[in-house]
């Protein structure tokens, strides 16, 4: 390990839709020191091979509510709450029952309904005319909605996330009063949900959560039950909301890559995982962890109580792995992305996510063929001080 001064993290972007330039050629300095928001001080491990290494290493812990570790934030102790992506034993046993509503069978049930929300929201543009905020119109909408319909939450509760959310995903946007009270108000409402849930439940996975609480062998504890309820609608809604944006604006900057698309469409899927190759949602400090145990890596250690960064961001622009990773390809094979993470922690919900993704892209690019961004790409702005940095608005028109 280096004893260079520490260098700030997240890196800035050049602009809304470029990766930080910092990415391009990290690999070959495999562990970086960085200075968190916080002013903690943690490591950066850049190599694709190294990173999916860390991702499923038994020293490797997502639980920093430790006097040692670093933090993410000064304001958001959210982050630190070892109940919000515990550690196996109890990390496996929860997700065990969570994913049950994020089998492929359940992804494929709720298609018909992505389908038929991103239709409603395309017939809505259609029928405003441009210029439209595609934040508004599209990408923040369709994701709540499948999200509150998967989990039973009452169509007209589904506005009131989007505040939560900001507020929850603060870094430095927020004061931690205000942090404090969103959160209050967040958790009574699950509260007020649960308990409703309990009275009259759904087929809806916060009431199997429910029926797996009151269950005899007490599968899931109360705290738990509260805090998948809390997590699954907030982190599931903005992330897959950002990315969307983010991906459609991306495929707008580059004509080259849109008339690709467009020529034949059978190549959404492959414009989706290069989008989430470039992880339009934001850096990747969320991914911070804490080393219980020394590791030794190709060529250093890395030593226990150690706060690590397995930076996927960098991973996703690696030469060892991605030929020319420097240029959006849409035509890419063998993307080897690590933006949905790998091991006990891969994304819970990337079946559900590519599904809204590939659904909303594809059939927005075939009902508007001439959809363009109504400002240019470069004037294009990202939110300041948020875990997922989303974009302000994608002003559009056709």
């Amino acid at each position: 390990m280096t004893a260079a001064d520490p260098v700030h993290y997240p890196f800035t972007r050049p602009a809304a839709l470029e990766p930080p330039r910092e990415l391009f050629g990290l690999s070959e300095c495999p562990i970086v020191p960085v200075r968190l928001p916080s002013g903690d001080d943690a490591v950066l491990v850049t190599r694709h091979a190294d990173i999916r290494a860390l991702l499923v290493h038994p020293a490797v812990s997502r639980n920093l509510n430790r006097p040692d570790a670093a933090r993410i934030s000064k304001h958001n102790s959210m982050f630190q709450d070892a109940k919000l992506d515990p550690d196996p034993p109890e990390h496996t046993r929860v997700r065990r029952l969570v994913m049950q509503a994020f089998s492929p069978a359940r992804v494929a049930a709720l298609e018909p309904f992505i389908g038929a929300v991103v239709d409603e929201l395309l017939d809505a543009m259609a029928a405003h005319g441009g210029p439209v905020d595609l934040n508004q119109a599209l990408a923040f909408p369709l994701p709540i909605r499948v999200l509150c319909r998967l989990l039973g939450v009452p169509a007209q509760d589904e506005a009131r996330f989007r505040g939560w959310t900001e507020h929850f995903l603060s870094v430095s946007q927020f004061s931690g009063p205000e942090i404090g009270a969103a959160m209050r108000e967040m958790n009574e409402y699950i509260a007020t949900l649960i308990e409703a849930k309990r009275d009259e439940p759904g087929d809806d996975l916060i009431s199997a959560m429910i029926a797996a609480h009151d269950a005899d062998d007490g599968r899931l504890t109360g705290y738990e039950l509260h805090w998948w309820c809390r997590l699954l609608l907030l982190v599931g809604y903005e992330t897959t909301a950002s990315q969307l944006a983010g991906t459609v604006a991306l495929l707008l900057s580059r004509p080259d890559q849109l008339a690709l698309l467009r020529e034949d469409p059978s190549l959404v899927p492959g414009a989706v995982e290069e989008a989430l190759r470039w992880k339009l949602v934001g850096s990747s400090v969320s991914m911070l962890r804490y080393v219980t145990a020394d590791i030794t890596m190709d060529g250093y250690t890395i030593p226990a109580g150690t706060s690590v960064i397995p930076a996927v961001d960098a991973g996703n622009f690696d030469p060892a792995v991605f030929e020319r990773p420097e240029e959006f390809d849409i035509t890419r094979t063998d993307n080897d992305h690590l933006t949905l993470s790998r091991g006990p922690h891969f994304c819970i919900g990337a079946g559900l996510a590519r599904a809204e993704l590939t659904t909303a892209v594809g059939r927005l690019i075939t009902r508007f063929p001439t959809l363009r961004l109504a400002i240019p790409a470069t004037e294009l702005r990202r939110q300041e001080g948020a875990l997922l940095e989303g974009f302000l608005g994608i002003p559009v028109e056709w």
